[in-house]
């Protein structure tokens, strides 16, 4: 069973036959399909979407992953309500130091929005599918466009600690291995069997954040660039990073490539950045230090500041072109 453990599936259950009763009757047997599938069925993920909806009546607009150490740009978030992963029925649980563990709905510059605090991670054991299965019940709860954000090495040599990469493109090393969320059985309801990813970041978009990094006198520490996400939790050698550097790669992470193909499999609008916590070393005799979780963590806390302001100001922007303002608070 790909990236899953047994110790994981049991844990999954036990959490089914506690919860389940808040939901409806089918709720245990479709989450013992998708265990056995190691999948999520379309059902069991509208299970999840109405739990949610059912205790909050704010109707989200836009997602929201924040990445290491960028937690708090889900505290911006007003009115909010707040799920923790734990009490979600068949949700998984982050076991990332700088991942709190929380969905948060609320209004961020009066839009709805959901935020996930705390992202889930192929080396953590769990499945693709099951990593970005969260994307899916954005999708269901009603959201139209997703922006995630990440904590990433800089590989591209103009990049320097702090700045913040708009993801223009990404390379998804570990689909070439065949390793993709939407393996297996394809369910129209979300989406098509082959879906198109030329486009995957929204071009609109990116072009907002630039001019909004102007705004904020910023557009220095600005760059657009091409993200990868490998399997972890490792950091990668230097023959690896040469190797990526000379397929184009700008940075490099361990995340959100597989959230962002689950986003435009069901017609979700994408917007991703990333902060560039530490410079890849790709030389032998490089004087940079060697990359740590600590420090991704400790330099995603310095910039949170500026990361939160850049997205809500994105999010400014996107409420005035909003197509449906019935739903703007």
């Amino acid at each position: 069973m790909t990236g899953s453990s047994a110790s994981d599936s049991s844990c999954l259950i036990a959490k089914s036959k506690t919860n389940g009763t808040e939901m409806n009757g089918n709720t245990t047997r479709n989450t013992y399909t998708a265990i056995e599938n190691n999948t999520y069925s379309y059902e069991v993920i509208k299970d999840i979407a109405d739990y949610l909806l059912d205790r909050t009546t704010i109707r989200p607009l836009i997602g929201i992953i924040c990445g290491s150490g960028l937690n708090s740009i889900a505290d911006m978030i007003t009115d909010t309500k707040v799920f923790e992963y734990e009490d979600i029925p068949n949700f998984p649980v982050s076991t990332v130091e700088g991942h709190v563990g929380r969905m948060i709905f609320g209004y961020l510059e009066n839009m709805p929005v959901m935020a996930m605090q705390g992202r889930f991670h192929y080396y953590e054991g769990y499945p693709l599918a099951k990593c970005s299965m969260p994307v899916r019940v954005m999708k269901l709860v009603g959201v139209r466009y997703l922006m995630a954000t990440n904590a990433a090495g800089g590989l591209n040599s103009k990049f320097k600690v702090g700045d913040i990469m708009l993801v223009r493109d990404h390379i998804n090393i570990m689909g070439f291995a065949g390793n993709s969320p939407l393996q297996g059985p394809n369910d129209p309801r979300f989406g098509p069997r082959f879906p198109p990813m030329t486009n995957a970041y929204n071009a609109h978009l990116i072009k907002i954040a630039k001019q909004v990094a102007k705004d904020m006198g910023i557009e220095n520490e600005i760059h657009e660039g091409v993200y990868t996400c490998l399997g972890g939790p490792n950091y990668e050698t230097v023959a690896e990073l040469r190797m990526l550097r000379t397929m184009g790669v700008d940075a490099v992470g361990m995340s959100t490539v597989h959230e962002v193909i689950t986003a435009r499999h069901c017609d979700l609008t994408v917007f991703a950045f990333s902060l560039i916590t530490n410079k890849c070393a790709t030389g032998y005799d490089s004087s940079e230090d060697e990359a740590n979780h600590e420090e991704v963590v400790t330099v995603g806390r310095s910039r949170q500041a500026v990361c939160g302001e850049l997205l809500c100001r994105v999010i400014r922007e996107i409420a005035k072109e909003c197509p449906n303002k019935a739903q703007v608070k």
